[in-house]
């Protein structure tokens, strides 16, 4: 029997952050989706296809890619092919084409189906575009954080700086925008708030804040926090 924590919103909204904080303090898995479908983006990118008009290759190359995602005390790892992909996924050319890669019904299809799988009997914390509305849409607890998107540029581009990423707040806003409605406008699983998804706007919280929060939330559904508290 699993326990299932599904968070969702847009790039930059501190999800990635708040869901490693929450598995570590709450003895959850933590399974990042972003990265799936970064390490997906990347591996196109190293094949030289870089647009959606080699759509079968991309599909071809979904079914048969192999993605792990590794943790340990501090962090988690993403292995692309038994490479270490974590710094690489990162990148603005990655990220660039992630979202196009992501829009392909049947890569969704195909990325679905692992998270799914990945989850199987284990209590997990998942973030992403669509885990409350498609992925786990029968999840014990659904947040979608938000916050505005000038918020989340600065954010982005300070997160940007600390990892050496040379990309200007002009440029991190102008991507964060292109992408916010990329995803809220494809066709197949779009991002938007599930209707019984409880809605957490971050804009003036700290992490610290927002994590207290989520965690609250988790205790409330659960019932006895001593269940999932190591």
């Amino acid at each position: 029997m699993s326990f299932i924590v599904a968070i969702d919103g847009p790039s930059g909204t501190g999800k990635g952050t708040i869901t490693k904080l929450i598995a570590k303090e709450m003895n959850l898995l933590n399974i990042d989706t972003g990265s799936m479908y970064r390490s997906l983006a990347l591996k196109c990118l190293k094949l030289g296809i870089n647009t959606l008009e080699n759509k079968e290759k991309i599909i071809e190359i979904a079914k048969n890619i192999n993605i792990e995602i590794k943790h340990n005390e501090e962090n988690q790892e993403v292995f692309l092919d038994g490479e270490n992909v974590t710094s690489k996924i990162r990148t603005k050319e990655v990220t660039a084409f992630s979202s196009p890669v992501s829009s392909i019904p049947e890569v969704r299809e195909i990325m679905v189906d692992l998270q799914r799988k990945m989850a199987e009997n284990k209590n997990v914390i998942m973030e992403g575009r669509d885990i409350t509305t498609v992925v786990f849409p029968n999840a014990n607890v659904k947040i979608y954080l938000d916050a505005s998107v000038e918020e989340r540029a600065k954010r982005r581009f300070e997160e940007n700086m600390e990892k050496g990423i040379n990309m200007s707040y002009e440029e991190t806003l102008k991507a964060m925008e292109k992408r916010d409605y990329e995803d809220s406008h494809r066709k197949v699983a779009p991002l938007k708030i599930a209707e019984d998804a409880v809605v957490v706007d971050t804009t003036s919280m700290t992490i610290e804040e927002v994590k207290e929060k989520v965690k609250e939330l988790i205790k409330v559904q659960n019932g006895n926090s001593q269940n999932c508290e190591k």
